[in-house]
């Protein structure tokens, strides 16, 4: 990188004195993997003038040291795996780089924390890559709780946070928190006129709302819990919130749901039992606010922590962070998994080494035409870990809400060596941050061979697939296709004593084969409709008839 900038002063003299300045030069110039957002000479000028300096030596080189980190990260980023939101990866700086596509005058731009343009993207060099841009990015400066307290919009849900204790939690620095878990965190405030519309003109009157025993620096006290509601774990930008049904919150084992409705990101809206409970929105353009410690966000009205009861979530197994991240593979091509690779997924765990894992996407392959998205996560299972396959494999759930499920597994049916091969397996569970698993209670095998049985019934004239004497075997349809190697299996019911993420994990206790096509696991309520919705291959939802 350090050469390349060399090699083009027209735009990056500026930046190579600043690299001669930070002593960053030599540290560019090594062998790595890196991904620089580098502001070219007029975005670097720019920001001189604004700072009041005639030139990069004017300004200390402690802080063009911290103004390099803060433009680069430790990983080669082309624009392909950029979302709507962070990047993965935080900074050197210790803070995370939003991304997002804007339409200016019929010309889309790239645009970078939403201060910079990319304006030449992907300039491949022998240690990353560079994305050159037009403007300087500038690190958040203040922490989440500071960020709420600057706005003057926020001023009785900045006294509550006060006088509750928790203003003092958010406040903390990443590096200078004990608590892993709230190193970074999302809070959701209520604007004072959010809260004047709900009957609340200032904090007396809230807290006598919802403070059930005076005391709100109590972690019991009904304020204190309100307030813990509308902060979630980790730093969660409106793309983040999205991509989960549902999200922990410091209240303890209490939810915020979300969807998307078009552009809108709605929050607790939700139905149940039939009945539609209206939510709230987020403000598109007054969240995403990044701090030191998270990210901010602003509700469209007032909420409070609600009764839950347990609710459908459905996930396919391929949409684990790491493939997501590989736009030029996910929902795009096939691809076998290194073993390095494979150990270092998150959401999908082993038993031992795993050196076959396979991602298979495509409507030409047979095993995931049918399949939800098209693609299959095909996963080697050996009963005692035989033949260098593993034992076992597990998924880290989304959230589920404390209650009992069915648990349905989606597969496509495939024997690696007829008729010789098998491989059954069985489900039991475990909360995330343990190792105890426990097997699902009236717990059935299943076996990647077996496929749906056909049971069919005449219906006016017409013969018909028979679902109710499938489901009470154990089987359904859970795609459009019904053939019968695209099919689910009842695993067993799950009974979760607290809401929370878990591992479900599959255990061969029968057989060896490669060939394990798994598509999507289940948890749907006892007492809801077991058949309905399914799925187009696109995702897409097909409901009742």
């Amino acid at each position: 990188m350090t050469q390349y900038f060399k090699n083009n002063p027209d735009n990056f003299s500026e930046l190579s004195k600043i690299l001669e300045r930070s002593e960053t030069a030599s540290f560019l110039n090594a062998y790595g993997s890196y991904t620089m957002f580098a502001p070219n000479n007029a975005a670097i000028k720019a920001y001189l003038q604004e700072k009041g300096k005639s030139n990069v030596e004017d300004i200390d080189a402690a802080e063009w040291k911290s103004f390099i980190r803060l433009h680069l990260l430790e990983d080669s980023i082309p624009t392909s795996r950029f979302t709507d939101g962070k990047l993965f990866d935080l900074t050197m700086y210790g803070q995370y780089l939003t991304t997002s596509s804007e339409n200016s005058g019929g010309i889309t731009k790239i645009r970078v924390n939403r201060q910079a343009n990319i304006v030449q993207p992907n300039i491949s060099v022998g240690n990353g890559l560079i994305h050159s841009i037009d403007h300087i990015l500038s690190p958040a400066t203040l922490s989440v709780a500071q960020t709420i307290e600057a706005d003057p919009q926020y001023s009785i849900f900045t006294q509550a946070l006060k006088e509750t204790g928790l203003y003092e939690k958010l406040n903390i620095l990443p590096s200078a928190n004990p608590e892993e878990k709230k190193k970074w965190l999302t809070v959701i405030p209520e604007t004072d006129d959010v809260l004047k519309a709900a009957g609340f003109s200032n904090y007396a009157q809230l807290k006598q709302k919802f403070s059930n025993t005076g005391n709100p620096k109590l972690t019991t006290d009904s304020l204190h819990l309100f307030l813990d509601y509308h902060i979630l774990y980790d730093a969660k930008y409106l793309a983040d919130i999205i991509t989960s049904s549902a999200h922990n919150t410091l209240a303890p084992l209490e939810v915020l749901t979300s969807k998307l409705s078009g552009q809108t990101v709605l929050m607790n809206d939700d139905t149940f039992n039939g009945i539609h409970e209206q939510g709230f929105s987020l403000v598109r353009d007054k969240s995403d606010i990044t701090a030191t410690n998270g990210v901010v966000h602003r509700a469209s009205a007032h909420f409070a922590i609600k009764l839950r009861s347990p609710f459908r979530v459905d996930f396919d197994v391929c949409a684990f962070p790491e493939l997501l991240k590989n736009t030029a593979v996910y929902k795009k091509a096939s691809y076998e998994f290194s073993i390095a690779e494979a150990a270092a997924i998150s959401d999908v765990k082993f038993s031992g080494p795993e050196k076959q894992l396979i991602y298979r996407y495509g409507s030409g392959q047979s095993t995931s035409n049918t399949s939800h998205n098209r693609d299959v996560l095909v996963v080697p299972l050996a009963t005692g870990g035989a033949s260098e396959r593993a034992e076992w494999v597990e998924f880290r759930t989304p959230l589920l809400i404390k209650g009992k499920y069915k648990v349905w597994v989606g597969y496509f049916t495939q024997q690696q060596s007829n008729p010789t091969t098998t491989t059954e397996v069985q489900a039991s569970i475990g909360l995330d941050g343990t190792t105890d698993r426990s097997i699902l209670s009236n717990g059935r095998i299943l076996s990647f061979i077996v496929k749906r049985p056909g049971i069919n019934k005449t219906l006016n004239g017409v013969s018909v697939i028979d679902t109710v004497a499938e489901e009470a075997i154990g089987f359904k349809s859970y795609m459009a296709v019904t053939t019968g190697s695209q099919v689910a299996k009842l695993m067993g019911i799950a009974d979760l004593a607290q809401t929370g993420r878990y591992w479900l994990r599959l255990k061969a206790i029968n057989g060896t084969q490669t060939t394990n096509n798994i598509d999507i696991i289940q948890f749907i309520p006892i007492n809801d409709d077991q058949q309905y919705w399914r799925y187009n291959v696109d995702g897409s939802k097909i409901l009742a008839p």
